[in-house]
């Protein structure tokens, strides 16, 4: 075992090896999308025509014409060459949560024994990955292996460097042989085409014509860094993604010193070369900043269309991984790879955006006389209501389990913040009087030197799960490791429902004759007297609120096995279905794969448990109580008591641990339904037993025989 100081020497001397920053003369603007096919890049590599066949599907969602596939391939492949690729791959989204690609080479031998570069556009528009391979949920048997990915033309195509060249992304969706969605993109496309709809026909009601409507996304993504000589000693961060055992160091986050602190360095040369790329990729990035945990940061982008960024935010954590590693970091995407302080959400802000520029969800500068506004919020505050289920199932997971509720990050119980403003609007609609009695203004500072700022009609909610802030909607349940996919298509697919559903009641009013503006009128108050039960404006992280959102009948699904048992409801499938989202098959596959990824991840926790503690965490105790045990006749009391200390223990783990391997061995049935419930009932207690033993050991064990670096090191050694 490398002694600990070694371990702390080799964090403090690392240095940079070949790694290349920006140079000073690079100017964003000229390296944004640099490597990306953007539309214009496109339009000038095409001729008149097929640019506007292509155009039609990109902007307008007209059905692909597959007789110019030729020629875009063929500017495809001409752009990417010119970039330095040699390879191609159809870049998807299966229901791991991760992306995959197979690649392809343009090389092609020809019969005279040379070869030439071919993209066909049959290569660009269809591929054929082994589909039996990827998590399906029982869409796809194994002996099944075909599966398709299809060409997302909404999507750009971009260049992914490496050390050696370069690969042409094509961004796709995945499907099986039958035609059912075997990725997360899919069905996102899908809904955004059902929310796209709904929000126009919504629109029709105010005469706004416009020509499209579409949900845009902005997804913060908190992380931690940690130097890798600490990482590739701790067994459970490479097995798991945290920190199984650990006993919480002297000084955590409580001196409040590292959010929106000073950027160490390291981490702000790391920081700059992955933005560099990121830039180069055309992903937004706008924000960087400590964290509240120490060893945590967060970047974020600005908005984009939500498949786009969907597809960003993938690129975000692979770019964040894969540049940490040059500068003798790890990137931790878990939720909560350290106990006691913070974990990690990604925090997905949405709003619709129409063809004309205009957010929907802008309430001006006064919202009770916008009632275009308050007709898409209270679309969003009825879709929160009815279908919160749905927005807790799509962040349920066993990583994210750990940060819910855990009075640092929403709560499980799902509700939604609008501000003081903005809930006094719907409150005197409600009741009849209408307006509102209060402005926002300027806020003074209270001296002449500052200036006034102007004040947001609502104030920041950091513990409510689906907040209000502006112009947008922050839903903060969403877990720092996983898609934002699904949980944007449940968004889509439950506030288009709801603005059909309030659509529906107001022109069933129109038809017996009565205004539109009366109709309106009715509608927002029967909407917000129905659903108000939703809105929370406190603390969601005081007890009290558990006891109040129970009696408003609110869900409280603590834990992912309860959450993901009621993705297929009655309700949920004739949801999707009615929509044209999922069908009821795909909806249970998801289930499916959802239950499964729970059990598995669980149970690589568990085992890993039992493995670190057997063979590193007890040997390094009893090293250390042979040695006190050696130092017997020495009279020192102290000797003896930590000797006594240390024994009880070392028998405290031992026991824990037994009960452990019985809890591990027994995988707790033949569905993953069954496995789940057994983790979450048994392994989970008796893994948090088996913790509480080690780290009650880490405080008395001397450091010279503990094995793994401590928290510490990890957290505040930069």
């Amino acid at each position: 075992m490398q002694h600990d100081f070694d371990v702390l020497s080799a964090a403090r001397n690392w240095r940079f090896d070949g790694v290349v920053p920006p140079t000073p003369s690079d100017v964003i603007s000229e390296v944004f999308a640099s490597d990306v096919l953007t539309l214009e890049e496109l339009r000038q590599r095409l001729s008149k025509p097929v640019w506007r066949s292509l155009s039609a599907t990109i902007e307008r969602g007209a059905a692909i014409d597959s007789t110019i596939a030729d020629t875009v391939a063929l500017a495809m492949k001409t752009w990417a060459m010119e970039k330095g690729a040699g390879h191609y791959t159809h870049w998807f989204q299966p229901l791991t949560g991760l992306t995959a690609e197979k690649h392809e080479s343009f090389v092609m031998p020809t019969s005279d024994g040379s070869a030439i570069s071919q993209f066909s556009g049959k290569e660009l528009i269809q591929g054929e990955p082994d589909a039996s391979s990827f998590p399906s949920g029982g869409l796809r048997a194994t002996f099944e292996a075909r599966g398709y990915t299809a060409w997302d033309p909404t999507s750009p195509a971009f260049i992914m460097r490496h050390g050696n060249g370069a690969t042409l992304c094509i961004p796709t969706a995945f499907a099986s042989w039958n035609g059912e969605a075997l990725d997360h993109k899919t069905p996102l496309l899908r809904s955004m085409e059902v929310i796209g709809s709904a929000a126009k026909r919504g629109l029709k009601l105010f005469a706004n014509e416009a020509a499209s409507v579409y949900p845009t996304v902005g997804a913060e993504q908190e992380y931690f860094l940690i130097d890798e000589e600490f990482y590739f000693r701790r067994p459970d961060l490479v097995m798991s993604g945290r920190t199984l055992i650990g006993t919480k160091p002297p000084r955590g986050q409580e001196l409040e010193d590292h959010y929106f602190g000073s950027i160490p360095d390291r981490i702000l040369t790391f920081m700059t070369e992955a933005e560099h790329q990121l830039y180069a990729l055309g992903i937004p990035v706008k924000t960087r900043h400590n964290e509240v945990a120490p060893g945590q940061y967060e970047i974020a982008p600005m908005f984009e269309q939500a498949n786009v960024a969907a597809d960003h935010q993938q690129l975000v954590m692979q770019i964040l991984k894969n540049t940490a590693r040059r500068y003798g970091l790890v990137c931790l995407m878990h939720e909560k790879p350290f106990a006691g302080v913070n974990g990690s959400g990604k925090h997905v802000n949405w709003a619709l955006a129409t063809s004309d520029g205009d957010n929907l969800l802008e309430p001006g500068e006064t919202p009770h006389e916008n009632m275009q506004f308050l007709f898409f919020c209270a679309a969003v505050i009825r879709a929160v209501h009815v279908h919160q289920d749905l927005l807790r199932t799509c962040v349920a997971s066993a990583s994210n389990d750990h940060r819910l509720g855990a009075n640092e990050a929403p709560p499980a119980v799902m509700s939604i913040f609008l501000g003081e403003e903005l809930t006094e609007v719907y409150e005197r609609i409600m009741s009849g009087k209408g307006g509102s009695t209060k402005r926002s203004g300027l806020l003074g500072l209270g001296t002449q030197v500052l200036p006034s700022l102007p004040r947001h009609t609502g104030d920041r909610n950091r513990t409510s799960p689906f907040a209000f802030t502006g112009n947008k909607f922050e839903f903060r349940a969403v877990g720092s490791s996983q898609s934002v996919s699904l949980p944007i298509t449940v968004l889509n697919t439950i506030v288009a429902e709801s603005i059909n559903a309030m659509s529906d009641a107001i022109e069933a009013r129109m038809k017996k004759k009565q205004t539109f503006e009366a109709s309106l009128l009715e509608v927002l108050k029967d909407t917000y007297k129905q659903h108000q039960n939703i809105v929370f404006n406190g603390d969601g992280y005081a007890e009290d609120w558990q006891t109040e959102a129970e009696k408003r009948g609110l869900l409280n699904l603590k834990g992912s096995v309860d959450a993901i048992n009621v993705f297929n409801s009655k309700k949920n499938i004739s949801l999707f279905s009615k929509a044209g989202v999922l069908n009821e098959r795909e909806l249970e596959s998801r289930q499916e794969v959802m239950f499964d990824q729970y059990f598995k991840t669980v149970n690589i926790e568990g085992e890993t448990t039992e493995w670190i503690v057997q063979t590193q965490i007890l040997p390094g105790a009893l090293r250390y109580l042979r040695e006190l045990t050696s130092m017997q006749n020495v009279e020192c009391n102290a000797i003896q008591k930590i000797a006594s200390r240390l024994s009880e223990g070392i028998d405290a783990a031992s026991d824990a641990l037994e009960l452990l391997r019985i809890q591990n061995m027994d995988l707790g049935g033949n569905t993953v339904h069954s496995k789940s419930v057994h983790m979450y009932n048994n392994v989970l207690p008796a893994m948090m037993a088996v913790r509480r033993a080690a780290d009650s050991l880490e405080r008395i064990c001397a450091m010279e025989h503990w094995p793994l670096p401590s928290y510490r090191e990890m957290l505040f050694v930069k």
